[in-house]
């Protein structure tokens, strides 16, 4: 039988398609600056350190649903940093980074065949799930709007890329939406401690769901404001019935954090004081790098929250502006990446050390518009 790799289904590796664009960038005199992935650069702190090295000489296999202490660090901290509330331990995963979960959420739902509704500018793993599930993708940031027929909605406050912020009233629309259609909301909540301008609410928050987080879960990641990207560690929660079935799937599958891993995660979740500090690194970075590319002539929308600003420049669309970028020795993200309405801007991250930011200050205030 003719076999049909899945690879064929999903569209390019983003990435893969401005090597050349990379490669331009690099050969400014003065080396690349790399803003165009939003992985962090800080070190970790060193209690996360030592509680994942203290862990590292445990045996045996790990517990698929976290460990006790880890699952009610998960509800604790979600209750003390966002305001969430009505979880309990049956009521939180730890999964392996939150990029592994958005792309197998679909497939682990049982969603193949249906339709998934993702934002218009939508982190690509959206689209590259629900392609994965064998599902129809429908971009929509309408609740009105949405086919009344999905069976699923990815929802990303604050968005990757833009920065937008849902606000409350906009958050209830999207429950309703499920309360009327029995549709899966998941809000991808990875940038929720990273608001500027506006102030971000999960999707659990009982302003939004007054107390019923049925067929809603909230996705939560530990890369950005702990630097824990190179451990992937994540968290879902919500709806007690999705959550354990999602267990139940990833114990037969073998979808489990590493023990050392979960250990981190605890001091991770149980320690504030790192994830303020290193929010205050990161909003010195953004302005300092905002006023630069507004006197550089750019304008920058939305950015309200998280480690990206949207930046457009009249005349270019999102491939221009990335060469324009890249002409000055600047990678960034290029618009269209995440859907065509993003196909006029180019995102640009406030993950890179401070050296760099300033080097790219510099470059970007001997520019001439």
């Amino acid at each position: 039988m003719a076999r049909t790799p899945l690879g064929s289904q999903l569209p390019d590796f983003p990435w893969d398609t401005i090597a050349d664009v990379r490669k331009h960038a690099a050969s400014h005199e003065d080396g690349l600056i790399d803003l165009s992935v939003g992985g962090p650069v800080d070190p970790v702190a060193p209690s996360i350190q030592l509680a994942l090295s203290e862990a590292a000489a445990t045996p045996g296999y790990p517990q698929t649903a976290g460990t006790p202490e880890l699952r009610e660090t998960i509800v604790a901290s979600h209750a003390r940093r966002f305001g969430i509330a009505g979880l309990t331990e049956r009521s939180v995963l730890p999964v392996i980074g939150l990029k592994e979960a958005v792309a197998w959420l679909p497939t682990l739902l049982g969603l193949r065949g249906e339709k998934v509704v993702i934002p218009e500018v939508a982190y690509p793993t959206y689209e590259v799930g629900a392609l994965m599930a064998g599902c129809e993708v429908i971009r929509c940031d309408d609740p009105a709007a949405a086919p009344r027929d999905a069976a699923f909605v990815f929802i990303n406050s604050p968005s990757n890329p833009t920065g937008a912020v849902l606000g409350v009233e906009q958050m209830r629309a999207w429950v309703e939406f499920s309360r009327e259609t029995g549709a899966i909301i998941a809000s991808d909540e990875c940038y929720l401690y990273l608001g500027w301008s506006a102030e971000p609410v999960s999707i659990l928050h009982p302003s939004v769901t007054d107390g019923d987080n049925t067929g809603l879960l909230a996705l939560h990641s530990l890369s950005k404001t702990s630097n824990l990207a190179s451990y992937r560690a994540g968290t879902i929660s919500g709806d007690e019935a999705l959550v354990q079935e999602l267990l139940l799937i990833r114990k037969h599958s073998g979808l489990i954090v590493p023990g050392p891993i979960q250990a981190a995660m605890v001091a991770a979740l149980g320690d504030d004081l790192h994830e303020q500090m290193q929010r205050s690194t990161y909003a010195a970075r953004r302005l300092v790098l905002m006023k630069a590319l507004q006197n550089a002539g750019l304008t920058i929308d939305d950015s309200d929250a998280g480690l990206y600003l949207w930046v457009h420049h009249d005349g270019m669309d999102s491939r221009e502006l990335l060469n324009w970028f890249a002409d000055h020795g600047i990678l960034g993200a290029p618009g269209d990446f995440y859907g065509p309405a993003g196909a006029q801007h180019v995102r640009i991250s406030l993950t890179a050390p401070d050296e760099r930011i300033e080097a790219a200050v510099a470059r970007l205030g001997n520019t001439v518009d």
